[in-house]
């Protein structure tokens, strides 16, 4: 049976009794770009600081950002539709990302909420220099971490805008057909090339039609 897209509800889904952490798992547009403007700033500012010529700054910026939409596919595949069999492990992906699924167009919930990207983002800075050094490890995170907010405004942008240009509508379709067509299938947002690639994209032969 064809899934019919849900009108946007007016509160989203409760993850937490508690309201403090409830609130940890929101996040507007406003907010979000106004954050990550901040960091993405700091985090450049410290790459090219760090960098020993503006051709390394680049060369690895472009590393980290190409290296971003892998990793986005990979994340979304194996972490975020991993069938878990506990009880504990489908109640963490249901946090994660299940939710999402239950309510796709809602705006609070469509990007990564700060208690969990920011963290993440100092974690992949330290890691990226612990690995290989100020030089490269600062601009390759820089890159990467340009990479996702790419990516979580495409997100953002596929559930609440129309994006009719024709690039953008194509991205727009993949994406909502992972939701209401076939969830097990398109999970890349941006790159939606590595679907067809790694054989996972919605028309992929032998997969099941959703009518």
């Amino acid at each position: 049976m064809q899934q019919k897209c849900r009108i946007k509800e007016e509160a989203p889904v409760r993850l937490f009794k508690n309201p403090v952490m409830e609130s940890l798992t929101l996040l507007s547009f406003g907010v979000f770009a106004a954050v990550w403007t901040v960091v993405l700033s700091v985090a450049l500012i410290v790459a090219w600081y760090m960098s020993s010529s503006v051709g390394n700054l680049l060369w690895h910026c472009l590393i980290g950002f190409v290296a971003w939409f892998p990793f986005e596919y990979l994340m979304h595949r194996f972490l975020f539709h991993f069938n878990g069999q506990s009880a504990f492990m489908k109640s963490m992906i249901y946090l994660l990302h299940g939710n999402h699924h239950d309510q796709p167009n809602h705006p609070l919930r469509n990007l990564m909420p700060l208690s969990a990207s920011l963290p993440l983002a100092l974690l992949i800075w330290v890691g990226c220099v612990c690995s290989m050094g100020y030089d490269a490890g600062s601009a390759v995170a820089a890159g990467f971490l340009c990479g996702y907010v790419a990516y979580d405004i495409v997100h953002y942008s596929c559930h609440q805008f129309p994006m009719r240009m024709s690039l953008l509508r194509k991205i727009k379709i993949h994406h909502i057909n992972h939701h209401y067509r076939q969830s097990n299938a398109n999970y890349a947002i941006t790159a939606v090339f590595l679907d067809r690639i790694c054989h996972t994209d919605v028309n992929r032969p032998g997969s099941k039609k959703i009518s």
